[in-house]
C-alpha cells in the first residue's frame, strides 16, 4: 500500500510554538495522525479541503496523546467528517475533562493555571474517542497498513503509529524543533521515555515524523 504523507503544521496560541499534523492518504481514504489546537482550525480546514479530504472521506483520526495541541480539533473534525477518533485509554481522561494533567504527576499551580489561560479546552470539545489503542494493535481493520505502540514518557498513553514501510508517527515522544533530532526533553516519566526508545530500536523504522520539528531518517536520532 503506497502512503502520500502531508505535513500540516499550525501554530499554536501567541504562535509560541508550531505543532504538526499528519494527514495520509492511500487508495482506501484519508488518515489523520494528530489535529492540531482548537485556535488553528479554520487553517487546517482549509488545508484538508487543498488535499481533497471532504466529508466521508477522513477514516480515522488517530490520536499519538491527549495533549490539547493534538486533540484540540479530533472531535469537530469527527462531527464534520463523520470519521472515527482512536487513542490509548491512558490519556482518555485529558479529552474526556478537559485535563491535560488528568494522569500526569504535576503539583503546579502556576503551570495549570498558565494551560487553562493560554490553552484553553471548552466543553464542546471535550468527548470520548471511538476507538481504544491497545498496545501492538493493527490498524489494517481501518484500511491503514499500520501498527501502534504505546511508547510511555511524555504521557502514559502516548503512542507510537508505524507503517508497514517504515513511518513513525512519534508525537511528543521525539522532537526535532531545536534542529537536531531527539528524546522529548519534556518526559513527564523518563525512566520510561528511555525505555520507549529502547523499545523502538528493535523495529523496522526509517523516518520519524515528530509533532513538533521537521521528518528525520531513523539513524539521526541522537
Amino acid at each position: 500500500m503506497s502512503i502520500q504523507i502531508t505535513t500540516i503544521s499550525l501554530p499554536l496560541p501567541l504562535k509560541i510554538s508550531i505543532v504538526n499534523c499528519y494527514l495520509l492518504k492511500t487508495e482506501t481514504g484519508f488518515y489523520l495522525v494528530d489535529s492540531g489546537m482548537t485556535n488553528a482550525r479554520r487553517q487546517l480546514e482549509v488545508e484538508l479541503e487543498r488535499q481533497g479530504c471532504r466529508p466521508g472521506e477522513l477514516k480515522l483520526i488517530g490520536v499519538t496523546h491527549g495533549d490539547f495541541d493534538h486533540t484540540g480539533n479530533a472531535i469537530y473534525l469527527r462531527g464534520k467528517f463523520g470519521s472515527q477518533i482512536a487513542m490509548h485509554r491512558g490519556d482518555v481522561g485529558m479529552l474526556e475533562n478537559g485535563d491535560m494533567f488528568w494522569n500526569r504527576k504535576v503539583d503546579n499551580r502556576l503551570l495549570r493555571g498558565a494551560m487553562k489561560t493560554f490553552m484553553p479546552f471548552k466543553k464542546e470539545n471535550q468527548g470520548t474517542p471511538d476507538i481504544f489503542l491497545e498496545d501492538g494493535a493493527s490498524l489494517l481493520a481501518y484500511g491503514l497498513e499500520a501498527t501502534v505502540y504505546n511508547t510511555p514518557g511524555h504521557s502514559t498513553g502516548s503512542v507510537c503509529i508505524l507503517t508497514a514501510t517504515g513511518e513513525l508517527f512519534c508525537g511528543d515522544l521525539f522532537t526535532s524543533s531545536t534542529g537536531k533530532p531527539m528524546l522529548n526533553s519534556m518526559m513527564y516519566d523518563k525512566a520510561e521515555g528511555f525505555a520507549s526508545l529502547e523499545r523502538l530500536k528493535s523495529l523496522p523504522i526509517q523516518t520519524v515524523y515528530p509533532g513538533h520539528g521537521g521528518p528525520f531518517g531513523w539513524k539521526e536520532l541522537g
